[in-house]
């Protein structure tokens, strides 16, 4: 398949694995990430980025301008940006020249493309739309590859015999399967895919973080049989805080060990679909206890104004993922 095909195919909708370390130090203009040195000078906190995703979020269209969000993270003081691929649109994805000014201009302020977050579905019993989100993941790869970015994040899919997004959240992300199918079903489907995919996430260094996001990925068991069956440095996990919405801290330790990329919820203003009392002390805690030591990316998903919530979230995740803790 062609490149322009697969990078075509990315637009779709709505060794062992080394920590992700390399954090931008303070540049005089806004607070360091490092506060003192200690042994060898290491940093005492995580690196903190921004997803693109806590400002755009499917609904505020000012925000979506990818250029924007670049220069919002730097002026809030974040040490890097993750990149919502859907966010980006068809267009500006299909042109290099627009990813690459992206690219330059995050460079210039001296903010890491730390992460891609992108869809796929593979919780389907149709080959040929299994082999359609194959291709579209071995695309993504590559544009991740092309943007310098070492984590995806990727997810199951689901069965979308939900109504829509909205309905799935009012079952809290649980939904009936398709009739004559059960989940059982559905495993080896999302292994076999991700199998496929990951010649090209190692030809291109690029870890997928396979995150905790409904459809088989709804429980730690279902994410850590699929890649505990695939058994590979190229598939790993991204946790995200807010996708476990009951009893979340046993069930974040289970993924922390295979943790690559962590994905934070706040919900000031109130949550969009829910709201979480999330104990982030007691999750950076948790992390560090399991030998996490990479980013954290904020994905603020409260109805407050981002101006006013995203710094606040900041403060609160820089205080709650010391490195000494």
């Amino acid at each position: 398949m062609s490149h322009d095909r697969r990078r075509f195919l990315a637009t779709g909708a709505a060794a062992s694995v080394l920590p992700i370390t390399s954090a931008i130090a303070g540049d005089g203009r806004r607070d360091s990430p490092v506060s003192a040195t200690r042994d060898g000078g290491a940093r005492r906190t995580h690196p903190i980025a921004l997803s693109t995703y806590s400002l755009w979020r499917f609904r505020n269209d000012e925000y979506r301008d990818m250029d924007r969000c670049i220069d919002l993270a730097d002026e809030f003081g974040f040490d890097g940006i993750e990149f919502l691929l859907y966010q980006i649109g068809q267009n500006e994805l299909l042109s290099r020249s627009r990813r690459m000014a992206y690219k330059r201009r995050a460079q210039r302020l001296g903010l890491p493309l730390m992460g891609l977050s992108t869809h796929q579905g593979f919780v389907t019993p149709d080959r040929e739309k299994r082999s359609f989100n194959i291709d579209r993941t071995i695309a993504q790869i590559e544009i991740a590859y092309d943007l310098g970015i070492p984590v995806m994040r990727v997810n199951t899919g689901t069965w979308g015999t939900s109504k829509d997004f909205d309905d799935l959240m009012a079952n809290r992300g649980i939904e009936p399967p398709l009739p004559g199918y059960t989940d059982e079903d559905a495993f080896p489907w999302v292994i076999e895919a991700f199998e496929k995919c990951l010649p090209t996430a190692e030809r291109c260094g690029v870890v997928l973080g396979l995150e905790n996001h409904w459809g088989l990925g709804l429980t730690p068991e279902g994410i850590l049989r699929i890649v505990e069956a695939i058994d590979s440095p190229w598939l790993q996990i991204t946790t995200d805080t807010g996708n476990f919405l009951e009893e979340p801290y046993d069930r974040l330790a289970k993924l922390a060990p295979r943790t690559v990329l962590v994905q934070a919820k706040t919900y000031y203003g109130g949550g969009q679909w829910y709201s979480l009392d999330l104990d982030y002390p007691r999750i950076g805690r948790i992390l560090d206890e399991h030998g996490y030591r990479g980013w954290i990316s904020l994905e603020f998903e409260g109805m407050e104004d981002p101006g006013t919530a995203i710094p606040r979230s900041l403060e609160l995740l820089r205080s709650s993922f010391p490195r000494d803790a």
